[in-house]
């Protein structure tokens, strides 16, 4: 409970905050992320990211299958044994 109404506070917080900062804040801070990703550098990262996933995720994809497949397994043989 007290983690939420931490939470709370905090998102009261940051509203507060970010209108009394206006939008002209909005847009420095809005520019300047977009000058951050427009950088080379990072979209060769993001590139690099990208590749990783559409070489990897295949295999992630049977792996989830397969862990999937156990588990039904698994609550079937236990729900065969319970009935019992």
């Amino acid at each position: 409970m007290k983690g939420k109404i931490l939470l709370v506070v905090g998102l009261v917080l940051g509203y507060v905050l970010g209108t009394r900062a206006g939008r002209e804040r909005y847009e420095e801070i809005r520019a300047g992320a977009q000058k951050v990703w427009q950088d080379p550098r990072v979209q060769r990262g993001v590139q690099n990211v990208e590749g990783f996933v559409k070489e990897k995720a295949p295999d992630l994809a049977d792996k989830a299958a397969q862990a999937a497949q156990k588990v039904t397994t698994s609550v079937r043989n236990a729900r065969g044994s319970s009935d019992a």
